[in-house]
């Protein structure tokens, strides 16, 4: 399997990795036979610039929240439970919103779904700004349904819009999401100074998005659909009974769950240390830009050789490393454990890759891949929530770093178990 076939697409339980292959495969095949179907469009500088943008949009209304959580909860009033609600949302949406994806693909096309998709976003990162708690919650859903929708979709456009150049289009595409995931958390402090509070610098993301709208209706105007078939014999066989399944399904919910709690808890740990608020975003920046020349290097080199069980290793003992770091002297040298943790994040690239070679055929790939990012996101969600509620129970952060560390020490099982060379 190429790492070309990357499908970095998060989707929803295993009946919906069935349901997407199929409403994907029926509207190809709509094409195909002459239906006009206005959606992928032909792949050009102008339609990179706007898979760029987009991108860019699909994790700052996550990241930009963590440094800015603190005053957010005391403008609000808020309790420790809101705020495990508010960080625990986006895995939900992406276990769950993206089931609409293919649905509206099919109805009115990949672009016009893109489009819609990016407008849901900019309403939801303005909406979540205006009121009070529970306003800051439901325009978080509606922010984050939008990127769900963004995540399923965009992989098929450069898989049809750009043929030749699927892998370094993906490489491209995971490069500005790790990029605009650094621009939220280390972007927004400086904008709460600037303009006075949490509510603009929040507010503020919803101009990127607007943009990437923009520039996604350009590209897609006037430009007619890129024709190609799908096989669709390989039948409807669940992967639910198999054993490899659910144990790349497992790490790759392990590794999202560590992600999750990261982005939306670290900041106030590292604020709780006595680091300040702006330093805080910035080291959780640093996370997300260290993943983009591993994803872009590392994957490839793994995916050529027999097995990924050392490269995920080895990953995970640099997370496991700053982990630990964190528990005993967080305040000590957060840049070190920042760079190790990141490091221990990008194993990202790798759970990704190891979907696609885990799989002989492209019906499987799309089964594995629905199966662990479906359940896996449903996983990563828990994890926020159970991190924020061990420390307001707790009064401090030692419970939840060693519930993390032992997830941490799972992921690397799971992970060595899923690179060996089998198929599902």
């Amino acid at each position: 399997m190429s790492v070309d076939s990357w499908d970095p697409t998060p989707r929803p339980a295993a009946s919906y990795a069935d349901r997407l292959e199929l409403e994907l495969e029926g509207s190809l095949e709509e094409e195909a036979g002459g239906g006009r179907r206005p959606g992928v469009i032909a792949g050009g500088v102008l339609l990179a610039i706007a898979v760029v943008l987009t991108a860019m949009n699909l994790r700052p209304a996550i990241t930009s929240v963590g440094p800015l959580l603190a005053e957010m909860r005391a403008d609000l009033g808020a309790s420790a439970l809101w705020a495990s609600l508010l960080t625990t949302l986006p895995g939900l949406c992406f276990a769950g919103a993206g089931l609409a994806a293919p649905l509206l693909s099919r109805r009115f096309g990949i672009g016009a779904a893109i489009s819609f998709a990016l407008a849901v976003l900019t309403v939801g990162l303005v909406l979540r700004v205006v009121d009070g708690p529970l306003v800051v919650l439901g325009g978080t859903l509606v922010a984050t349904a939008g990127i769900a929708l963004v995540n399923v979709l965009i992989p098929v456009v450069i898989r049809d819009s750009f043929p030749a150049r699927v892998g370094m289009m993906t490489g491209v595409y995971t490069a500005a999401l790790q990029g605009g995931g650094a621009l939220g958390s280390s972007v927004s402090p400086p904008i709460e100074g600037v303009l006075g509070g949490w509510r603009p610098a929040l507010g503020g993301w919803a101009v990127l998005a607007a943009i990437a709208l923009v520039a996604w209706l350009l590209a897609a105007r006037g430009t007619g659909r890129t024709a190609r078939t799908t096989t669709g014999g390989e039948g409807g066989r669940s992967l639910m009974r198999n054993r490899l399944a659910w144990i790349v399904t497992i790490f790759f919910g392990l590794q999202a769950f560590i992600a999750y709690v990261v982005m939306g808890w670290l900041p106030q740990v590292f604020i709780d240390a006595g680091v300040s608020k702006g330093d805080a975003g910035l080291l959780l920046g640093l996370m997300s830009v260290i993943a983009v020349p591993i994803s872009l290097v590392i994957p490839p080199i793994a995916a050529r050789q027999g097995s990924q069980s050392l490269w995920i290793l080895g990953m995970g003992v640099c997370g496991f490393a700053g982990m630990l770091g964190l528990l005993f002297a967080p305040g000590a040298s957060p840049l070190l454990w920042s760079i190790l943790i990141g490091i221990g994040m990008s194993v990202f690239s790798l759970a990704l890759t190891v979907i696609a070679l885990r799989a002989r055929t492209g019906a499987d790939t799309a089964r594995l891949s629905g199966m662990a990012q479906g359940f896996g996101y449903l996983l990563a969600a828990v994890g926020p929530f159970v991190f924020g509620l061990l420390h307001d129970a707790t009064g401090g952060w030692t419970v939840s770093l060693i519930v993390l560390i032992v997830v941490m020490c799972a992921q690397m099982a799971f992970g060595v178990l899923a690179g060996r060379r089998r198929f599902v």
